[in-house]
């Protein structure tokens, strides 16, 4: 994305906030799989299977048509159900939370670092209670979680500790990648992550039984899917649970292959373009960037700024001068759903609820230049004074 003048009307271009990126080679594996007899439960869902947990380090890689089902099998294959708690981090997209609900457990939010914005582990520990049966990290904006101290609190209290990665495929700690950091892992590849397949979600795993819980609970339910009975000959299948079509198609999987063979790279830009930012921006006053843990790859999926000033006339502005910036993310124990139906409100999470009045997500994806990163910074520079 250049930030040249556009040839007709001499206006810069509009620069997203994030953007997927598509090459011949992508189009190329989706038409050969359109060419082909499976469009889906075909071998090119194994085969991305396959690859992905290979590329993250982990023994199982089970794919579903979205984050969001993602995490929601996850709470399936643990057992989460009515009377169940799930603690989770308040700024995140609501998905992390919705993903109990779906299974009839509660949500109990826990409060974030100032400084990360991540999930803090003194907040979590606060919140725990014998019906608390899973724990939940958010790795925010692709930065992952103080994993090890979350780890240490879920195994003195004997709970399973889950990530919703969905922001930092492509990150890593001292301890692995992300998506070997949890007992289940989960991810998005929704167009602007760091990767894409249209919509999809994965989930990795060490525990081979968690992930043919998972597979079954994507096809209905059902132990066997069409292309396992047509290599057996056979016709016979039975229904075991009650799942979902969470199914992710050969057509996405194929594009996911040829993603994934390119996210080092992309990742390299991303990291990138945030240290440009981060440079640029030490010279506007009112102007902060997230802190960084020691010893993190941080995967940038998002680049978040807190700005002092008026933040939605910092918003209206930038976004009047062509820069897509956006807001990750509304707490979400102040969603009206969550205030309705389990009685949050403010003064739940107090640093969550400060901190998002004044975030701000600046555009960040691979096909940008340096050159886009000054045209932002010297807009937000402006918006600010």
């Amino acid at each position: 994305m250049s930030e040249s003048p556009s040839p007709a009307t001499g206006a810069l271009r509009p620069l997203p906030y994030g953007r997927q990126s598509i090459d011949e080679d992508d189009i190329q594996a989706v038409v050969d799989v359109l060419r082909s007899d499976w469009l889906t439960t075909g071998p090119r869902v194994a085969e991305f299977e396959r690859a992905f947990a290979a590329y993250v380090g982990a023994k199982e890689a089970v794919a579903v048509s979205n984050g969001t089902a993602a995490l929601h099998a996850m709470m399936f294959a643990l057992g989460i159900g009515p009377g169940d708690e799930v603690i989770v981090p308040t700024l995140t997209f609501a998905a992390t939370a919705n993903a109990a609900v779906f299974q009839g457990a509660k949500p109990v939010f826990a409060d974030v670092d100032p400084e990360t914005l991540l999930i803090d582990p003194a907040s979590v520990a606060s919140r725990i209670t014998p019906q608390t049966r899973a724990i939940i990290a958010v790795d925010y904006a692709g930065q992952p979680c103080d994993y090890v101290a979350l780890q240490e609190l879920a195994n003195r209290h004997s709970i399973p500790l889950l990530a919703d990665a969905c922001h930092s495929l492509g990150g890593a700690t001292p301890e692995g990648r992300a998506g070997t950091l949890a007992l289940l892992n989960a991810f998005s590849f929704h167009p602007v992550k760091p990767m894409t397949t249209g919509e999809g979600g994965m989930i990795t795993t060490s525990d081979p039984q968690l992930a043919t819980r998972m597979r079954v609970f994507r096809n209905h339910g059902i132990t066997t899917d069409h292309r396992q009975r047509e290599q057996n000959g056979a016709w016979f299948y039975e229904m075991v649970e009650l799942g979902y079509n969470y199914r992710l198609t050969d057509i996405q999987c194929a594009l996911g292959i040829r993603q994934l063979q390119k996210l080092p790279a992309w990742v390299q830009r991303r990291q990138a373009l945030a240290a440009l930012y981060r440079e640029k921006l030490q010279g506007v006053t009112g102007v902060q960037s997230l802190a960084v843990r020691p010893h993190v790859s941080h995967a940038y999926h998002l680049f978040v700024v807190r700005v002092a000033t008026d933040r939605q006339r910092v918003f209206t502005k930038l976004r009047s001068a062509g820069i897509g910036v956006n807001v990750h993310y509304v707490p979400v124990h102040l969603h009206p759903f969550y205030q309705r139906e389990f009685g949050t409100g403010p003064g739940l999470c107090p640093v969550a609820e400060a901190a998002s009045q004044q975030l701000l997500s600046l555009p960040i994806f691979p096909a940008m230049e340096d050159g886009d990163v000054d045209r932002v910074v010297a807009a937000l520079g402006r918006a600010v004074k």
